[in-house]
C-alpha cells in the first residue's frame, strides 16, 4: 500500500507541480497588468547574512541600507551575498578589496531593489581598473563599460568610488553602467521584472521621441548633455538622477519621474 502511494506521488507529484507553476504564472500576468509590478519581490526562509564588521560597513557607507526597514536590510543583505556569490570580481592592477566588492554590489542590488529576478545573465564579471583604461571595444580611455560581449561591466575605481562618494552632481557610474545591463536584459528576457522594465522604457524612449517634450528637458537644464547621446544613455542618466536627487526630478519631471519610478518597481 505504502509502495502504491509512493509510486502515485512520484507519478502524480511533477504533474502537480507543474500546474501549479502555470497557475501561478497566469495569477502573475493578470496582476501585473492590473498593478504594474510582479506579485512578490522577497521570499527568503533562510536569509544569507553578512559579517557585522560588513553590516557596519554598510551602514556607514551606503545611506540607501540606512533608510531601509530592518527586515528589508536582511533582504539587502541577503541579496549583496547572493550577488558576490554570483559574479566574478577581476582586479587589472588594482586589488581587489572586500570594501570595494562590497560598495559594488550594494549599487547594484539598489538599482535592482524592486525586482524579484535581479540576478541577470547578461554579465558574469566585474572588471576593475585603479582609474581609466584603455577600451579595446573602440580604441578609447573609458571610466566604465558594458560590454554584452564579453560579459564583463568594467569600472574605474577612481570614477566608481568618486560617483559614490558625491550623492549631489547625479553623475554615478555604478548606476549608470548597471542601467545598461538591465536595459541589454530587459531586451533579451521575459522575466515580469524584465517585461515591466521593457514597457515603461519603451515608453519613455517614444516620450524622448517627442520633439515638443525633448526640447522642454533641455530648456530645464535637469539632465548633462550626455543624456541626450542616445536613448539608452538618457536611460543611464535618468536612473542616476533618480537616486540621487529624487525630490528634484519629481518636482521637474513628475511624469518622467512617475515612469522611472514604475520602471525599476520603487514606491
Amino acid at each position: 500500500m505504502i509502495q502504491q502511494i509512493i509510486l502515485l506521488l512520484l507519478l502524480v507529484g511533477p504533474i502537480l507541480i507543474l500546474g501549479a507553476m502555470l497557475a501561478f504564472k497566469i495569477v502573475e500576468s493578470g496582476y501585473i497588468l492590473i498593478f504594474n509590478k510582479p506579485l512578490y519581490l522577497y521570499f527568503y526562509p533562510f536569509p544569507k547574512k553578512l559579517q557585522p564588521k560588513h553590516k557596519l560597513m554598510l551602514q556607514n557607507e551606503f545611506a540607501f541600507y540606512r533608510r531601509l526597514s530592518d527586515k528589508k536590510k536582511v533582504y539587502f543583505e541577503h541579496r549583496i551575498n547572493c550577488f558576490l556569490k554570483t559574479y566574478k570580481f577581476i582586479g587589472n592592477d588594482i586589488a581587489i578589496t572586500q570594501e570595494m566588492m562590497l560598495l559594488v554590489a550594494a549599487t547594484y542590488v539598489m538599482l535592482t531593489f524592486g525586482m524579484r529576478h535581479y540576478l541577470v545573465q547578461r554579465f558574469n564579471k566585474i572588471v576593475i581598473y585603479p582609474a581609466k583604461y584603455f577600451s579595446a571595444s573602440n580604441q578609447e580611455y573609458h571610466k566604465g563599460e558594458y560590454n554584452p560581449r564579453l560579459k564583463a561591466v568594467v569600472f574605474s575605481w577612481e570614477d566608481f568610488l568618486l560617483g559614490h562618494q558625491n550623492s549631489s552632481d547625479n553623475v554615478n557610474l555604478g548606476l549608470h553602467e548597471f542601467a545598461h545591463v538591465l536595459h541589454f536584459h530587459a531586451l533579451k528576457s521575459n522575466d515580469p521584472s524584465a517585461a515591466i522594465f521593457y514597457d515603461e522604457f519603451n515608453a519613455i524612449a517614444n516620450s524622448y521621441k517627442d520633439e515638443a517634450l525633448f526640447a522642454t528637458l533641455i530648456s530645464k537644464g535637469y539632465f548633462r548633455e550626455y543624456a541626450y547621446e542616445n536613448q539608452y544613455e538618457f536611460l543611464a542618466v535618468i536612473l542616476e538622477h533618480f537616486f540621487e536627487s529624487p525630490e528634484t526630478f519629481k518636482k521637474q519631471l513628475p511624469e518622467l519621474y512617475d515612469r522611472v519610478r514604475k520602471m525599476i518597481n520603487f514606491k
